[in-house]
């Protein structure tokens, strides 16, 4: 029988090539093939469905109906790893249920293919003012643009990460969520925005859109995965993480800085061991930190509470003393409108009230900016407010993330952290930055502490070895950078590398000197230009070394060098930002314009990172 588009599944060219094959075969050709097809897996049979549009299916009864796409994409934009985790996790949901997932990182998405999707999943975190995190930057341009396709075939759900202590709070989630919309794409489920502490409400999202999904699909069909290479790696799990923080031990607690130094830095080194938690060079250290004893006897004597109280701590009813828990789990030294407004209502403050009402945000802002908890209880009145309802609307303590500055090859099951003591004044009173001053004053070796590893996939070593690389970072930025060096030592990578570092004297805050000259009487380090800004008349910073090397530091950039930035985002990285834009200019002959998409060209290629904070 000749097959025929009519009575085959096939198209009109698989029928001639059919028709052309089959009556040439024996049958013992015909036995091997149908047996050879038989065994094929279903994901190599022929095309995958990752662009699979909803087809119309004959039903029993003779009526078509709709099979609507099991296929899903999941974009992530990450500074610190938070979003790509959570990508991960709700990937690992969906594949379960038989969903077909393809999960990759803004950056590395290619945006003619937005046209094709048909169900898209967008986990994205927000940074500083508003802006989206760097490896989201290409793609969020790209949506916004008039180059956006028309999206009125697909469906969208969007979770936003931020901190309600910022002003924009997940403004790039919010963004994403209107444009979305505007393009035509129907939203699957409300968008979410989750503060720092964000387990519950992003699980709560998942499961809506876990719901939503197998609601409108088929869910007989095996799932075939298409994973990025952001999944490619598989690695045993820790069963530590950021919910089930590992106790490491501290194995040294040193201060880096030299006397007479108005600085304090600490250099603290932990064990990993028995925990099989493992990172990489440019991975991060969350550490869940204790708030200051003074300042948690203030606010219980300000408050006429009882140390001793049981309070409620948690929604599963987990219960501590009001002083444990104002110690370990609730965040006091950060005021957030959310927070005010809802204790604004427990108030018999008419200011208070007033303070929170429509029309006066500019002014809420301002008041909230730089004071704690004690401030607030000292300005308004809560007198007869029970600590069950005062700290129910507080938000747990989040952790604080530090750039790791170990290699793991160098310094096996430890890992080690930079941290420089925060100490202020205000309105009369002493301040602390709450993790640093714990770990400066009151951490000792043969103590532990809770820590996590969160992973960044932003800030990686080139996979070449022999790739150039120039470092910038300036006080504690230069964390991560000895963690780079020594991993490069201890694998013998042979790529040149080159340091800009910088900080106040030469003399008594050379962070790691002895160290990197070590490294570059060996070799390992091939460059290293220091800025110290209080050693000379003008101030100098490493944006000035690098203007004064632009020559040699464009051929660096020439040859394929990567540039890795770490440190402060508001000023030092900004100004390192545009310094660099300035020498592309300068030594490339290129307009501003095309200095700007040059740099753009690096951070697509991953051959300009920044950790930034």
């Amino acid at each position: 029988m000749e097959l025929q588009v009519m009575n085959s599944p096939f198209n009109q060219e698989q029928v001639d090539l059919l028709n052309r094959l089959l009556p040439t075969l024996n049958t013992t050709q015909r036995i091997w093939l149908s047996g050879y097809i038989a065994a094929l897996p279903e994901s190599a049979a022929g095309p995958t469905t990752a662009n699979a549009v909803a087809a119309p299916v004959e039903t029993s009864n003779g009526q078509a109906t709709v099979t609507l796409s099991k296929d899903v994409t999941i974009l992530f934009g990450s500074q610190t790893g938070n979003s790509n985790g959570l990508a991960k996790k709700m990937a690992k949901k969906l594949e379960e249920q038989g969903f077909q997932i393809t999960l990759s990182s803004m950056g590395d998405f290619k945006t003619n293919q937005l046209k094709k999707v048909e169900n898209l999943l967008i986990v994205v975190s927000t940074q500083g003012e508003g802006d989206p995190p760097d490896n989201a930057i290409p793609f969020f341009e790209f949506v916004h643009s008039k180059r956006a396709p028309q999206l009125d075939h697909a469906r969208f759900a969007v979770l936003g990460l931020g901190d309600t202590s910022y002003e924009f709070f997940c403004q790039t989630g919010k963004d994403f969520d209107k444009r979305l919309e505007e393009l035509g794409a129907e939203r699957l489920v409300p968008r979410v925005d989750c503060d720092v502490d964000f387990e519950e409400p992003a699980t709560a999202w998942m499961n809506d859109v876990l719901t939503a999904l197998t609601q409108s699909a088929e869910t007989s069909s095996p799932s075939v995965a298409v994973n990025s290479s952001a999944t490619a790696s598989a690695t045993v799990e820790s069963e530590y993480t950021r919910t089930n923080p590992f106790q490491a031990e501290v194995l040294e607690n040193l201060n880096l800085n030299g006397r007479g130094s108005s600085r304090e830095t600490r250099h603290i080194e932990l064990s990993l061991e028995s925990s099989n938690l493992e990172y990489q060079p440019g991975d991060s250290l969350g550490v869940y930190p204790q708030n200051h004893p003074q300042l948690v006897s203030d606010i219980i004597s300000a408050m006429n509470w009882n140390s001793d109280e049981v309070v409620t701590i948690s929604k599963h009813g987990d219960q501590a003393s009001l002083h444990e828990a104002l110690l370990h789990h609730y965040e006091i030294t950060t005021v957030t409108k959310p927070i005010v407004q809802q204790l604004a209502a427990l108030s018999a403050s008419d200011e208070l009230k007033a303070l929170v009402a429509s029309g006066r945000e500019q002014e809420l802002r301002t008041y909230i900016s730089g004071i704690d908890l004690l401030d607030l209880i000292q300005d308004h009145s809560f007198a007869g407010v029970s600590a069950q309802d005062f700290t129910s609307v507080l938000r747990k303590i989040p952790a604080r993330l530090y750039s790791i500055a170990s290699s793991p090859q160098a310094f096996p099951e430890e890992v080690h952290v930079t941290v420089r003591a925060v100490r202020y004044e205000a309105r009369g009173r002493e301040r602390y930055g709450v993790c640093s001053i714990h770990l400066a004053e009151r951490l000792e070796a043969g103590d532990t502490l809770p820590v996590y590893i969160q992973h960044n996939d932003n800030f990686r070593l080139p996979e070449n070895p022999d790739t150039p690389i120039i470092m910038i970072g300036p006080g504690t930025g230069v964390a991560p950078f000895r963690a780079f060096v020594g991993e490069r030592e201890e694998t013998g990578a042979s790529g040149k590398s080159w340091l800009f570092y910088g900080d106040q004297h030469f003399a008594t805050d050379f962070l790691y000197q002895t160290e990197w000259q070590r490294w570059l009487k060996d070799g390992v380090l091939t460059r290293m230009d220091v800025a110290f800004s209080r050693d000379t008349a003008e101030k100098v910073y490493v944006q000035h070394r690098m203007l004064e090397r632009s020559k040699e530091l464009f051929e660096w950039l020439q040859e394929g060098a990567a540039i890795y930035v770490c440190g402060d985002e508001k000023q030092m990285a900004n100004d390192v930002h545009l310094t660099l834009e300035k020498i592309i200019a300068q030594e490339g002959q290129l307009s501003p314009e095309e200095a700007t998409e040059y740099l753009t060209c690096m951070q697509q290629e991953k051959r300009y990172q920044r950790d930034v904070y």
